[in-house]
C-alpha cells in the first residue's frame, strides 16, 4: 500500500519529469549546501535568488530562455559583489573592503526585485506571470530544463569535487590555507559561482522565493545528526530527496484524490521543514543520551 503511494503518481509523465528534477537538485543542494553553511553564505543564497529575478523577468517578457536570464543575473551579482567588496582601498591596504558585504547584499536584492516587478508589470498577465516565476512550476519541467540542471549538476559537483579540500580548509582555517598558498579570494569567488549555479538550475522549477530551501534546509538538517563534512552532503542529499520525493506525492494524492491544491513545490519545501525539525530533535536526544552515558562511566563505583 505504502510503496503504490509512493510509486503510482509518477506513472504520469509530468510527475516523472518534476521528480527527476527534485532528484537533481537534492544532488546539486546537498553537496552545494554543506559549503554553503560551513562558509555562512546563507544571506548570500537568499539574496542571489531575489538578484536573479529581473533577468528570468526580461527573458520571459522576450520570450528567450530563462536559463540564459537567471544565469547573466547570477553571474552579474557575483562580479558587481566582488568588485564592490573586495577591491583595496587607494591606500592600497591588504584585504581592505570598500564596501560592506551585507549591506551591498541587501542593496542588491531590494533593486533587483523591485526592478523584475516592474518588467513583469509590463506584461498583460501580471498577477500570473508574477507567481510563475516567485513560485516556478516543477510540474511543468520538460525534457530540455532536465537535461539544463542535469549539465548544471555535473559542473557544479565536479567542481567542488575538485576543490574539496581547499574549501574545507578554507572554511575551517583561513590563515592555514593562505600559508599553503591558496588564494581565499579566488576559492570564495568560485563557490560563489557555484552557488549562483544552483539558484540558477532551481530557480525555473520553485521560483525565486523558494530556492534557498532546498541549499540550506537539507544541509542544516545533516549538521543536526553528524559533524562530518563528507557525512553531511551524505545525510543532506538523501534527506532532500526523500523530503522532495514525498512532497510531491502528498500534492499530488491531496490535489487529485482529494480535491485540495497544493504547490507542489512548496509543499516539498514544507516537508523539508518538517524534516528539519524532526533531525534537530533527533539530534539533541542522541547528544543527550550521550552525555547520560558519559555520566554514568564517569560516576564512582558504589563501594
Amino acid at each position: 500500500m505504502v510503496l503504490e503511494l509512493l510509486v503510482d503518481p509518477f506513472r504520469s509523465p509530468y510527475m516523472l519529469r518534476a521528480l527527476i528534477q527534485v532528484l537533481l537538485l537534492a544532488v546539486l543542494g546537498g553537496v552545494v549546501g554543506v559549503h554553503v553553511l560551513l562558509r555562512r553564505l546563507a544571506f548570500f543564497t537568499e539574496a542571489l535568488q531575489h538578484t536573479v529575478f529581473p533577468g528570468i523577468a526580461a527573458a520571459f517578457l522576450l520570450g528567450q530562455s530563462l536559463l540564459l536570464g537567471a544565469l547573466a543575473a547570477a553571474l552579474a551579482t557575483v562580479a558587481l559583489l566582488v568588485v564592490t567588496t573586495s577591491w583595496p582601498d587607494r591606500s592600497g591596504s591588504a584585504g581592505a573592503r570598500r564596501l560592506d558585504r551585507d549591506g551591498v547584499l541587501s542593496l542588491l536584492t531590494a533593486t533587483a526585485f523591485a526592478t523584475g516587478v516592474v518588467l513583469v508589470s509590463r506584461g498583460r498577465s501580471f498577477q500570473h506571470d508574477l507567481t510563475v516565476l516567485l513560485f516556478g512550476r516543477i510540474l511543468a519541467v520538460d525534457e530540455r530544463q532536465l537535461v539544463e540542471t542535469a549539465i548544471l549538476a555535473v559542473v557544479c559537483t565536479a567542481t567542488l569535487v575538485l576543490l574539496h579540500k581547499e574549501l574545507v580548509l578554507l572554511a575551517f582555517d583561513e590563515a592555514a590555507a593562505r600559508a599553503l598558498g591558496y588564494r581565499p579570494a579566488v576559492l570564495e569567488v568560485v563557490l560563489n559561482v557555484v552557488v549562483a549555479l544552483v539558484v540558477v538550475a532551481a530557480i525555473r522549477s520553485v521560483g525565486t522565493v523558494l530556492v534557498v530551501a532546498f541549499l540550506v534546509t537539507p544541509a542544516a538538517a545533516a549538521r543536526s545528526v553528524t559533524r562530518s563534512v563528507a557525512g553531511a552532503m551524505v545525510v543532506a542529499v538523501a534527506f532532500s530527496a526523500v523530503c522532495g520525493w514525498v512532497g510531491l506525492v502528498l500534492s499530488f494524492e491531496l490535489s487529485v484524490d482529494h480535491g485540495i491544491n497544493l504547490a507542489s513545490g512548496a509543499t516539498a519545501v514544507v516537508v523539508m521543514t518538517l524534516g528539519f525539525l524532526v533531525a534537530v530533535l533527533a539530534g539533541a536526544a542522541r547528544r543527550l543520551q550521550r552525555r547520560r552515558q558519559a555520566a554514568g562511566a564517569a560516576a564512582p563505583a558504589p563501594i
